[in-house]
């Protein structure tokens, strides 16, 4: 397994993306919280929408019958192994997938209507600049629905794997905690006043999901999709068993009838332009 990271880190550069890793990994849990990201940004008929860190294409699948034929969705990701696998899995579709860097979006000013980031944002080097970025591509009374995770307890499917994991690979300890970077709201909320956003609203929200067994849970993980499974591959044969046998001892806990039942907590941060 390499040791670098792709760009976005969820891909290992040049490395095909298994789209059904990444869902069972991270895409079932990101979908839940997706039409209430569209909503606070506003997305309807018509509506020029930029999908920031578009990934394999979730939030833009679901926001293109929203904008109907009349509007757009453009799909930006740093990674192009994501948006190889965005482009095959929207084929046909009026989705305009791009290359681009978050922090510096090739778009001119006030170019769309809503700009949406489904857990993007936390892995960008400067995510004040970022935002920055949002505000500059929207147009006036345009509005911005930004996502993160909350704290690693809140997100036990990630949180315990990463804490796990930072015992054995304490070199890789800030990229394993990236995903809870902006577990802050008052940190989102700073940002988005801090560059002109107006009506600024951050809400936490939980949604619940369940694997059939830790098996079924495990194996996206050996998949090695997303910046945490890919540290994990990182490990001798010996200490993956370690880290498995105590992550499906932590686990325990949200086991019910054989299915592992939990809870997710995200913040939805919002503003106007």
């Amino acid at each position: 397994m390499s040791t670098t990271f792709g760009a976005g880190f969820h891909a290992a550069p040049g490395k095909a993306v298994n789209a059904s890793a990444y869902e069972r990994w991270t895409g079932r849990w990101s979908r839940l919280f997706i039409p209430a990201v569209l909503a606070a940004a506003g997305v309807g008929p018509k509506c020029r929408v930029l999908d920031v860190s578009t990934g394999t294409g979730e939030a833009a699948r679901i926001a293109l019958p929203l904008v109907g034929t009349e509007g757009v969705v453009v799909g930006a990701d740093i990674s192009p192994e994501m948006l190889t696998s965005a482009r095959a899995g929207l084929y046909g579709s009026p989705f305009v997938p791009v290359a681009a860097d978050g922090q510096a979006l090739p778009f001119r000013d006030a170019s769309f209507d809503a700009v949406v980031c489904q857990l993007g944002l936390q892995f960008f080097p400067d995510p004040a600049r970022g935002v920055g970025e949002f505000r500059r591509v929207l147009r006036a009374g345009g509005r911005v629905a930004i996502c993160v995770i909350s704290t690693p307890d809140r997100a036990p499917m990630w949180g315990n794997l990463a804490d796990v994991l930072s015992r054995f690979l304490p070199e890789l300890r800030h990229v394993l905690f990236l995903s809870f970077a902006l577990h802050d709201p008052k940190r989102l909320e700073a940002m988005l006043v801090g560059t002109g956003f107006r009506d600024v609203h951050v809400e936490r929200t939980s949604r619940d999901d369940s694997f059939e067994n830790f098996e079924d849970y495990w194996e996206s993980i050996e998949a090695g999709i997303g910046s945490i499974p890919q540290a994990y591959l990182r490990l001798g044969a010996k200490d993956r068993h370690t880290v498995r046998e105590e992550v499906r001892s932590r686990l325990l806990r949200y086991e019910s009838n054989g299915k592992l039942r939990m809870s997710v907590e995200m913040l939805i941060g919002s503003g106007r332009a």
